[in-house]
């Protein structure tokens, strides 16, 4: 796996978007036993942090150790830097198994196997993902522009699979037939491009062309956005489900 996120984990922790309650609901009333739960890819435990409140322990992996340092400390989770595919865990641990906008980094194969070794005949196993942001006709239209063309060649080949919906990724388990879910936030400039700033592709941008990218996108913005303006904002989520 990638460490790509590492290099501004703070800027990470606050300005990347939080899933939905309706998602977790979903995903919670397919489960047989609210017992351990792993989150792989975990980050700054955004999603570590709602399993606790579900999960009598959980379990967070991720490769990036100062990822993991700006997650919050809660006494049913439990930390760990390590990649997906070899972990410590004992065999058939796990109830349920997430992945929050991660899977696409992933070895697959290697994924996979470690999953069938460590969850429990029948858990749950629970990848979702979204989409480019939605505001309006004109700022997507701006936002796909630097989305494809001036940070487009900066995306890691893995991009693909969220550009896809996860549609084309294996997927070897019991699957469940998912509804549509969105993140909606009511966002300002400060907010759009502390978000943007934390793109992969940006991040290889500034290092390659020694200069920030989004510092002028947001400019090209302002004739269409106020600057303390509130707009809403729009993730469409993507989602597989299934059992091992």
């Amino acid at each position: 796996m990638k460490d790509l996120f590492s290099r501004d984990s703070k800027q990470y922790a606050k300005f990347r978007p939080t899933y939905p309650e309706a998602l977790y609901d979903f995903i919670f009333q397919h489960i047989h036993h609210k017992g351990v739960a792993w989150d792989v890819g975990t980050g700054n435990g955004q999603v570590a942090q709602v399993l606790a409140n579900y999960f009598t322990k959980v379990y967070a992996t991720d490769l990036s150790q100062q990822q993991l340092d700006e997650a919050v400390s809660l006494p049913a989770i439990q930390y760990l830097c390590c990649n997906e595919h070899d972990t410590p865990f004992q065999a058939d641990t796990f109830d349920l198994i997430t992945v929050g906008q991660a899977i696409h980094w992933f070895d697959f194969a290697k994924f996979y196997k470690e999953i069938n070794r460590v969850a429990k005949k029948g858990a749950l196993i629970a990848i979702w993902g979204y989409s480019l942001l939605q505001i309006s006709d004109k700022i997507d239209s701006h936002i796909a522009q630097f989305y494809r063309h001036k940070v487009g060649k900066y995306w890691d080949a893995e991009r693909k699979y969220v550009d896809e919906a996860y549609q084309t990724i294996p997927f070897p388990f019991q699957p469940i037939e998912v509804p549509s879910f969105q993140m909606e936030f009511s966002w300002n400039l400060y907010m759009l491009e502390g978000y943007l700033k934390t793109w992969s592709s940006v991040g290889r941008f500034i290092k390659e062309e020694k200069y920030n990218p989004v510092d002028e996108f947001i400019d090209s913005l302002k004739p269409f956005w106020e600057e303390d303006e509130a707009k809403r904002i729009i993730f469409p989520i993507f989602m597989r489900l299934g059992y091992v």
